[in-house]
């Protein structure tokens, strides 16, 4: 099961506690670590957190520098650790405009991790939905005009694998928290049919209970893919 979050609410978060913006990012990265291991024991084979768009440099310039200070941190401290917790760590996303420090560090936490089997964890910093497709649609050009892939031979299947999750399967679950009702060009070729869930609470507020509660909700639904389902067969499925 593959479950995509859109980490949604950690200024507002602070905002209302009279408290500086960045310290409901810095709550919030706190709470990773306890949707991961709460992943884990929820039978979440991939987990997709949305951590930094390509929308986000619009943002305050130490409101950017904080979160990248924040981001930075949390590599340094985790490092270790999510290896020996056997977590697999892939980043989506261009990484050309972030530090060349935190490029190197994303770099030896994938390389080092590369062969986990517990959960893979997708970080995805500096993406954007339109941005993967982009990149995926020159790589494909480029195939095109060397003469490795022809213009006939391009099909739904070649845009997947040359996305930033190629060789993954698609969410089947994307959750947004903070009561937004929007995708924010988060996953964009990948979400066609994943089931949604918005929820009222912060980031910070999201405790591996109400994590476990949409799960649970999830797993109660029918997917259809388009297609009609007879009633019979309605209850109970799981696809």
């Amino acid at each position: 099961m593959h479950v995509g979050i859109i980490m949604d609410g950690n200024g507002r978060w602070a905002i209302k506690r009279g408290l500086p913006r960045l310290m409901g990012h810095k709550r919030g990265a706190n709470r990773v670590k306890d949707i991961v291991k709460a992943s884990t024991e929820l039978g979440v084979t991939t987990l997709t957190l949305y951590a930094f768009s390509t929308e986000n440099w619009k943002r305050a310039a130490h409101e950017v520098e904080g979160l990248m200070k924040l981001f930075r941190g949390y590599l340094q401290n985790n490092f270790i650790d999510l290896n020996e917790k056997n977590i697999k760590v892939n980043f989506l996303g261009d990484p050309t405009p972030l530090a060349a420090d935190l490029r190197e560090q994303m770099k030896k936490l994938e390389e080092l991790t590369k062969d986990n089997t517990l959960i893979t964890l997708n970080i995805a910093i500096n993406y954007g939905g339109r941005d993967d497709l982009v990149r995926a649609a020159r790589k494909i050009v480029d195939k095109v005009q060397d003469g490795s892939l022809t213009v006939g031979d391009i099909t739904e299947q070649t845009i997947s694998d040359h996305l930033d999750t190629a060789n993954q399967a698609d969410p089947d679950l994307i959750i947004r928290t903070a009561g937004e009702l929007r995708m924010s060009n988060f996953m964009t070729w990948q979400s066609a049919y994943s089931e949604l869930a918005f929820v009222d609470k912060s980031w910070p507020e999201f405790t591996p209970r109400i994590y476990a509660e949409v799960i649970a909700d999830y797993r109660r639904r029918t997917r259809q893919f388009g297609a009609v389902i007879p009633k019979s067969a309605e209850i109970g499925t799981k696809v």
